[in-house]
């Protein structure tokens, strides 16, 4: 949709061809970080006042990043920077509300309920995709922008792949309420906390405040201007989202039953307090207050590097050709950051293939590099994961983050490398 709204600004005639059956169908996830890489994408191609409703959709910021033991006491605790202007900040979004702005006042492009199964070139040198229901549409440029298991990428380029990266994750909500937010250590909320854990297992902790009030009207105390947008925006009559806490614990495929991914929402968080019996009782009573109809199972898998290929006017960006693990929770922003490039390359005037060409050069080599570093950081292959070495690995990084926290220079650089992998412009 990034995409979409960036050609259609330039004067290009586009079509979103999406599978789901009508605008508000499914839950989409939860929140959804989006950096200053994100952010930045964002603001070049949706219309100013759709980029200031997105910015005023967005959950409270967090103040600070804290990393915990399963005791909930800190390692180390690093104070975010205050936004200095509306792209070089950290943003969280519900994956649900980023949807409906995204889809806002784009009625007479979007086609719903639309199953895309192939491809195939013309004589004249365009494309035809085909759908399930025996439609279809010609253009001079088809996008496969459909995620994961995109049926676009499996023509396209046959050979490439995906693999599980050998972490398993169960993710859920818990209400905001003044007993969850009384559960965290003091000071960290609004924040995000990351528990380090024995046998590798990490779980997020992350708060989710909005603007609106459970109604859906917009809250007390928020700016006039970000009020009048929301009070305007007709996309909150399809927002679900109130505010709650989100959290995901990660392991090690091993350390799951056979059969996680079957398990409903209730069993999971059964499962997830019975794996973490030595935790901090705050930890286990957080996990009972969630609710069990939003709690779900992943099996995390990344995609294998792919040299460059002939181009021709089939591409691909975001999940469909580089799926990454959440290490460095990039995902989102690389794909907002394909589709940026990718409106500069087609409206650059250059011939179609030249500037698809270059697209894909970049796109393949800032794309993996995220995936390649971010499988680094969530990778079932990890020394923590190991019976034995892992509690050794796990030792020295808490000791590193200790260490971290009480050395004001290698805090400073600590912090630095974490704005210079999200695009931070200073």
């Amino acid at each position: 949709m990034c995409l979409a709204h960036g050609l259609r600004r330039a004067g290009v005639d586009v079509a979103v061809y999406e599978r789901d059956r009508t605008r508000a169908t499914g839950l989409h996830g939860y929140r959804v970080g989006i950096d200053p890489h994100g952010s930045r994408a964002l603001k070049a191609c949706l219309p100013p006042e759709l980029y200031r409703t997105f910015v005023a959709t967005c959950a409270k910021p967090p103040e600070r990043f804290a990393f915990l033991d399963e005791h909930l006491r800190r390692t180390l605790t690093i104070t975010l920077r205050e936004p200095t202007d509306d792209v070089n900040d950290e943003k969280s979004v519900s994956r649900m509300t980023l949807r409906q702005v995204l889809f806002t006042a784009m009625e007479d492009v979007l086609h719903f309920d639309k199953t895309f199964i192939r491809y195939r070139h013309e004589p004249d040198g365009r494309v035809t995709a085909c759908f399930a229901d025996g439609t279809s549409d010609t253009g001079d440029v088809l996008v496969g922008a459909d995620g994961v298991n995109s049926p676009v990428r499996r023509q396209r380029l046959p050979h490439a792949r995906l693999e599980d990266a050998g972490i398993v994750a169960v993710a859920a909500k818990v209400p905001m309420t003044l007993e969850s937010t009384s559960l965290m250590p003091e000071g960290l909320f609004p924040g995000i906390g990351l528990v380090l854990a024995p046998r590798g297992m990490a779980c997020i902790l992350h708060w989710m405040e909005f603007p609106w009030a459970a109604d859906g009207r917009p809250k007390a105390g928020i700016g006039s201007s970000d009020r009048e947008l929301l009070a305007a925006w007709p996309g909150l009559l399809f927002d679900n989202t109130r505010d709650y806490l989100n959290w995901g614990l990660s392991a090690s495929t091993d350390k799951f039953p056979a059969d996680v991914m079957q398990r409903s929402g209730a069993d999971l968080v059964r499962l997830v307090t019975a794996m973490t019996p030595r935790w901090d009782a705050r930890l286990h009573r957080l996990f009972a207050l969630t609710d069990a109809s939003t709690c779900f199972p992943i099996n995390i898998r990344t995609s294998v590097r792919v040299d460059p290929w002939p181009t021709d006017n089939v591409t691909l960006l975001g999940d469909a050709i580089h799926t990454m693990t959440p290490g460095q929770g990039v995902g989102a922003n690389t794909a907002l950051r394909d589709a940026h490039n990718l409106v500069r390359a087609l409206t650059s005037g250059r011939p179609v293939l030249d500037a698809l060409r270059d697209y894909e050069r970049d796109m393949i080599e800032y794309g993996f590099k995220a995936v390649e570093a971010s499988k680094r950081q969530t990778g079932g292959d990890q020394l923590v994961h190991r019976p034995v070495l892992g509690r050794v690995a796990l030792a020295a990084q808490r000791t590193f983050l200790r260490a971290t926290d009480r050395i004001p220079l290698l805090k400073r650089r600590f912090e630095a490398g974490l704005y210079e992998v999200r695009g931070t412009e200073t």
